[in-house]
């Protein structure tokens, strides 16, 4: 297994892999269509500047996994007192044939190691029910997030 960067050639299997990761969470292809379109065109411009950078697992010249990375801006907080960005973790992915084989966890290890090299102390995502027993046998725990749609 190979790791390697993702990058601006990435954006149509970033997206892939976005919409397959929502649609097995139970969303709906109409939103996720929408979705797709609108993220397309937000991911290309960040991929370019580096505000958005990841990383594929590969295995014989097929990606098998991938991992979405930011250093988001966030005020000082009592869990980075002393920063103003925390690491965000999205669009997680492994394909059904490579599943239960480690790859989640060695991206999320990756992940953890290139905060860490970035000077990050504190790193968030949001989880599917899929992915919650894995993120927290890393732990990762929940937090007090709430949410709510605005109309």
């Amino acid at each position: 297994m190979q790791i390697r960067p993702s990058g601006i050639d990435d954006v149509e299997l970033i997206c892939r892999h976005r919409e397959a990761m929502f649609r097995e969470a139970g969303r709906d292809d109409k939103t996720l269509a929408e979705m797709t379109r609108a993220f397309r065109a937000w991911l290309a411009p960040r991929l370019l500047d580096g505000s958005y950078y990841g990383f594929f697992a590969v295995e014989h010249d097929q990606v098998v996994a991938g991992i979405g990375l930011m250093s988001i801006e966030w005020p000082p907080h009592p869990s980075h007192p002393q920063q103003d960005k925390r690491g965000y973790v999205l669009n997680v992915y492994v394909e059904p044939s490579h599943r239960k084989m480690g790859l989640a966890k060695m991206l999320l290890r990756l992940a953890e190691e290139v905060f860490a090299a970035r000077g990050l102390q504190f790193a968030i995502l949001h989880s599917t029910p899929m992915g919650r027993e894995l993120y927290a046998g890393m732990g990762w725990a929940p937090t007090s997030e709430m949410a709510k749609v605005l109309k």
